[in-house]
């Protein structure tokens, strides 16, 4: 088929990969504008830009798509359908209406449940234990539409946000082009979202990365591996920022936030219930390291106080 595909980060890179292995057409990527990134906040492309280019496809980033002289590149494609993946721009519906068979969606999670734009971060920050991908038949709203297939995968104990995308995008990718191959009949059959279970996936600010040691020990666990890699766990250690990578949950109390031990398996911290052993941790202008390597570097001591 024709496709026209919209997409930005890796997790839209994997559907367009694998699009292209199966030798889909596809006439135009849409991706966002190159922005600053890194030390030097330099321009930098898109993984969906890049990809496109290393395989000669042509590339349109418009700051919106609200007008009709900012459709026209997408009008002229006459495209069979359109693939959108992680795209960050919202589809009026004249764009929506271009394609012959529509637009699909890519959604990383179980619709409705987790509607949205961080879906993988709130899965594990809400204590999940499945997830998934659901293909979908897009609409104008916030990821209402129709449902073609389902796909689950299990978030184990240890998952990261980083860790699940991963998993995620190659399985929304795979299921992608299967969906391709079967579209009538998935065209067919499709099926509404029920009303029940919708949740929201809210886009994560800055100020939900810093610690409450009032929580749980459970609850900041799921906290520090929904955060990482983006925007990260963090505390105070001494008025410095401190960036918290991993940790594992372990039974003894203490006055939350309070260091219990410092040594070669960690910093032991307690919790409003149970404790925090830390295992990796980064230090504000330093590295992320082991806890041992850190505590050789820095002298902690039982009885100091985390988060102030």
């Amino acid at each position: 088929m024709k496709i026209i595909f919209a997409g930005t980060p890796d997790f839209a890179a994997c559907a367009l990969q694998a699009l292209i292995a199966a030798g889909h057409e596809i006439a135009l990527v849409l991706t966002q504008p190159d922005r600053p990134a890194g030390r030097g906040m330099k321009l930098t492309a898109s993984p969906v830009k890049v990809l496109a280019e290393q395989h000669g496809i042509s590339v349109y980033q418009p700051e919106k798509l609200r007008t009709p002289e900012q459709q026209a590149p997408l009008a002229v494609i006459n495209a069979d359908i359109m693939i959108v993946a992680a795209y960050g721009i919202i589809l009026p519906q004249t764009v929506l209406d271009l394609p012959k068979l529509g637009c699909l969606n890519i959604h990383g999670s179980l619709l409705p449940r987790w509607r949205g734009a961080a879906p993988i971060h709130r899965a594990i920050l809400a204590g999940d234990t499945e997830t998934g991908i659901t293909i979908m038949q897009m609409d104008a709203g916030l990821d209402t539409g129709d449902m073609l297939s389902i796909h689950h995968t299990a978030i184990e104990a240890g998952d990261t946000t980083a860790s699940l995308h991963d998993k995620l995008a190659a399985q929304g990718a795979k299921a992608l082009v299967e969906a391709l191959e079967d579209l009538p009949v998935l065209q067919q059959r499709r099926q509404m979202q029920p009303e029940a279970g919708v949740t929201y996936a809210d886009k994560l600010k800055r100020e939900e990365s810093q610690i409450d040691w009032h929580k749980s020990a459970i609850e900041l666990d799921r906290m520090i591996r929904a955060f990482n890699p983006f925007p990260s766990a963090q505390t105070l250690l001494e008025g410095q920022a401190l960036k918290i990578w991993q940790a594992t949950v372990c039974p003894q109390n203490g006055p939350p936030g309070t260091v219990l031990a410092a040594d070669k398996d960690g910093l032991l911290v307690a919790c409003g219930k149970g404790s925090l052993r830390i295992t990796e941790l980064q230090k504000a202008g330093s590295k992320r390291v082991a806890a041992a390597a850190f505590l050789a570097g820095n002298e902690i001591q039982p009885g100091l106080q985390l988060g102030k």
